[in-house]
């Protein structure tokens, strides 16, 4: 910690000098503690750095046992202690919301480590990291690839001593078998990216670098082994812990994650008030689809729920029939990204990035939680690719489940989909947040406001006509928000109030219109994540509130290009400083 000060002291007597262009005395100390704290993210993780788009500590492989942790938590102690010594009211507002995101993130970080203790018992912290460690060198071109190559030997070579601290850090009773169960299906993809990525590349090497890289990758296949075997023979069978973290870890958590003013009791209310409206709109939007295929229909003035259920259901039924095949999903979701990526440009609706994306195969490591994702480049490596990722169908389904699958994500589902991770969704928020100045506020960006956008998203598009305002697609979006919704309220029930799948299962395919698949996989999903599923939720009201409140204030000057720019102009900071600063109003210090 003291050496942390140090180095914050002399960064402050520097700090125009290094380019803070600072505003004041307590902008200039700011500044040098956000670049220092830039400066350790190596230091806290080196595989997070690569991720980050740091690369001077790409050669190395985090550390994983109490001496690891016992080093990070002195370091965001120092950076705690730092903080506390800055005169928020003296920042420029700028920093002040940097100031106060990097306080959440620090605390945030210390309460992972010294009370949340997910380190003891959540396997999936070091398979993932292990994967990453891989992938994140060779995913992107940020370096020849003979550079790249020789940290993966690097990191491939400190991999037993890694996977030896995760199996010493890890205490089994407190594993819950669900956890160990994914562990078990994750780790094997570890080796599929030295198989698919790294072995294919080895030709630029000359004969002493792939002579060493061959010996790391042989290195690490027997630690993998070893690993897979410990997971299936020892930990499986002693994996004994309650998924559910319970009404205080889950507050706490939720608190760090949001950022935001809103509480786990004023999320559940709106979201069962937003669940009971979005049905009745999803009926009113059925009707039309119904009255189409039968024009004398009489619909009852007061129908009963189960009348509206049938109704939606008959309606959902006709967007059911547009289903992707099997193995043409990726180059479906290739598609419609251009497409959506026209209907942007030509309704003006925000401006379009000139960042690369590119739409991939969802590498094996990361199977199992979710069906896709936006891999957008590290904030510092700001010039290469970003990956819409689609995981492939399991090989083992059955036709029942494969056609349950993509009934849930049919033409219009996955029109969606592409909307939320594409355009004008993750990758173009991402892209253009990514161009504000502060490195700061880029790597410590938001995920209620990421999210929300992307929820927000969705309904710009329907709302600008996207498929000829198809009410086919309208539906489908609002089953889509209609699982945003349900996300917040079974997010909360699983793990404060000890919902059960039965119960998880129904809300989500009789009240959310889900399919089997669909449900199944996110009650996985909620088993293995906590706070993350109210993101969507919470981040889309308060985009929605925002915008409110915009229109108003701005009148006839507002338009949508302008708003979502200067939105976006911001960063990916939380929705709350946005509004302040938007609005001309005070920063807000934390909760």
């Amino acid at each position: 910690m003291k050496q942390v000060l140090a180095i914050i002291a002399i960064g402050i007597a520097f700090g125009i000098a290094l380019g803070a262009h600072a505003e004041s005395d307590e902008d200039a100390r700011f500044a040098a503690i956000a670049e220092q704290y830039l400066a350790d993210l190596p230091v806290l993780s080196p595989v997070n750095a690569t991720q980050i788009g740091d690369h001077s500590a790409d050669d190395r492989l985090d550390e994983a046992g109490a001496a690891g942790r016992d080093a990070r938590r002195e370091l965001l102690k120092g950076f705690r202690s730092a903080l506390a010594d800055i005169d928020r009211d003296a920042l420029s507002r700028a920093n002040q919301v940097d100031a106060a995101m990097l306080s959440n993130q620090v605390e945030s970080s210390l309460w992972w480590l010294d009370t949340l203790e997910e380190w003891a018992w959540n396997p999936l912290v070091y398979v993932n990291t292990a994967g990453s460690s891989i992938y994140g060198l060779m995913a992107r071109d940020f370096a020849p690839v003979d550079t790249r190559l020789n940290n993966v030997a690097a990191r491939l070579e400190a991999l037993p001593r890694y996977l030896e601290q995760a199996r010493r850090s890890l205490e089994p009773h407190r594993v819950p078998k669900i956890h160990a169960e994914t562990a078990i299906k994750q780790n094997p993809g570890i080796l599929s990216i030295i198989d698919t990525m790294v072995i294919p590349a080895m030709d630029t090497l000359d004969a002493g670098e792939r002579e060493r890289l061959e010996a790391a990758i042989e290195t690490a296949r027997d630690a993998v082994a070893l690993h897979q075997t410990w997971l299936e023979e020892e930990l499986k069978p002693r994996a004994n812990g309650d998924f559910r973290i319970g009404a205080e870890l889950y507050d706490q958590k939720l608190a760090f994650a949001l950022n935001s003013p809103l509480s786990r009791r004023e999320i559940l209310a709106r979201a069962e008030s937003a669940y009971e409206a979005v049905r009745n709109e999803m009926y009113e939007i059925a009707k039309e689809v119904y009255r189409s295929a039968h024009p004398y229909t009489a619909f009852p003035d007061e129908p009963d729920e189960t009348y509206k259920q049938a109704i939606i259901r008959a309606a959902l039924e006709r967007a059911y029939q547009e289903l992707p095949p099997r193995d043409g999903i990726v180059e479906i979701a290739r598609e419609q990204l251009a497409q959506a990526s026209d209907f942007v440009v030509e309704k003006n609706i925000v401006t379009m990035p000139d960042e690369p994306v590119a739409v991939i195969v969802m590498p094996e490591f990361q199977r199992g939680v979710t069906f896709a994702y936006l891999d957008p480049p590290g904030p510092l490596d700001r010039e290469q690719s970003a990956f819409y990722a689609v995981s492939p169908l399991p090989e083992d389904w059955t036709e029942t489940q494969v056609q349950s699958f993509l009934r849930e994500y049919n033409l219009y589902s996955m029109q969606d989909l592409t909307i939320h991770e594409g355009v004008p969704g993750h990758y173009l928020q991402l892209a253009l947040s990514n161009r504000y100045p502060s490195e700061l506020r880029s790597v410590l960006w938001s995920g209620p406001f990421v999210e929300g956008w992307a929820v927000y998203a969705e309904r710009v598009m329907i709302d600008e006509g996207y498929l000829d305002r198809d009410p086919l697609m309208r539906l489908i979006n609002l089953k889509w928000y209609l699982r945003a919704v349900t996300n917040a309220i079974i997010d909360s029930a699983i793990h404060v109030d000890g919902m059960t799948r039965d119960e998880a299962m129904k809300l989500m395919i009789e009240g959310g219109f889900q399919e089997e698949r669909e449900a199944a996989g996110k009650w996985v999903r909620a088993q293995l994540t906590s706070a993350q599923l109210s993101t969507y939720f919470v981040g889309y009201q308060e985009h929605a509130e925002l915008r409110k409140d915009i229109e108003a204030t701005w009148g006839d000057e507002f338009t949508l290009r302008r708003y979502h720019d200067q939105l976006l102009s911001y960063g990916s900071p939380p929705v709350r400083f946005v509004r302040a600063l938007m609005l001309d109003e005070p920063i807000p210090r934390e909760r």
